[in-house]
């Protein structure tokens, strides 16, 4: 009981997502799917070092 109104909103919301059109910016979307002008990766140099990575650093490949 007491599931009607999550379930009717999860339905309009589903209704509106696949109904609705939106404006999509296509050369945005390439943009970040070819990896652009940041990638948004992290290597091991650009995060702070910890103990934990010390104990293990010759296990590394």
């Amino acid at each position: 009981m007491g599931r009607g109104r999550a379930k009717a909103k999860q339905t309009k919301v589903a209704r509106e997502l696949k109904y609705s059109t939106h404006a999509t910016d296509f050369d945005a979307l390439q943009r970040e799917l070819s990896g652009g002008e940041s990638s948004g990766k992290r290597s091991d140099d650009d995060r702070p070092g910890d103990s934990y990575d010390d104990r293990y650093d010759e296990y590394r490949g």
